[in-house]
């Protein structure tokens, strides 16, 4: 039996420094704009602030982010699994951070699946979306455009570069979780141009499940890769910030 997977993935809006390390410096960062789409449609749709006016509001509202985290929620118990890559380091985060719906965000970043960190928690470190797409022989990420550029060209107007490339995120994400389910493994190109493999036996697996398997013999890289660093945000407590 597939999974009936939803794909999700968000974009930001404050401009980080061009030598930036951590994505997550400076937040909170605000969500310019999110995509979804569920393997039963194949259409994506877009989610950004202000829909009923002339122009995208220049980030969701807490409202709006709430509505972004109820669908996700619905969606689930409409029998969906939640796919991203690395969804739990960086887009639940920020969404928890942006709607204010910790406890939800939490239970449903548990019960997802966030590809990069199964293949953090088998071997030691991650991967990019990109070089997995090219391992598996598929169209990768949308041309011509770098995640670091996408905060600038929002605030610079140009929002249908970025709908594009959400839009195309979120199509990737949901071709590759259903691709490499089917064929049982993940590949991808490595710095060096080579192909590595990760076999995947029983399919996917959610957060949860991640976190149970022993730890990887990965010493040279465990600083920058732990589990922690990406898992961290589940288990602290924010204030609620009231704004509108």
């Amino acid at each position: 039996m597939h999974r009936k997977y939803l794909a999700f993935d968000i974009e930001t809006c404050k401009v980080q420094p061009a030598n930036a390390v951590d994505s997550r410096v400076g937040c909170p960062l605000g969500i310019s704009c999110a995509a979804t789409i569920a393997s039963c449609s194949g259409v994506p749709r877009l989610w950004h602030g202000g829909k009923s006016r002339s122009q995208p509001r220049n980030q969701m509202t807490r409202k709006e982010a709430q509505q972004l985290v109820n669908y996700l929620a619905k969606q689930v118990e409409r029998g969906h699994t939640i796919v991203t890559w690395n969804g739990l380091g960086f887009d639940f985060d920020i969404l928890a951070e942006e709607s204010g719906l910790l406890a939800t965000c939490k239970a449903l970043a548990i019960a997802h699946v966030d590809m990069m960190f199964h293949v953090l928690g088998k071997i030691g470190f991650g991967v990019s979306l990109e070089s997995a797409a090219r391992g598996m022989d598929m169209a990768g990420k949308h041309e011509g455009i770098t995640g670091v550029e996408i905060p600038r060209l929002w605030a610079e107007g140009r929002w249908q570069k970025v709908f594009d490339y959400v839009r195309q995120d979120a199509r990737l994400v949901l071709q590759l979780a259903t691709v490499c389910e089917e064929r049982r493994h993940l590949r991808w190109i490595t710095r060096s141009g080579r192909r590595r493999e990760l076999r995947l036996p029983r399919g996917w697996l959610t957060v949860k499940a991640v976190e149970r398997l022993p730890e990887p013999n990965a010493f040279w890289c465990r600083s920058q890769w732990s589990r922690t660093r990406f898992a961290a945000w589940l288990h602290c407590v924010r204030p609620v910030k009231h704004r509108s």
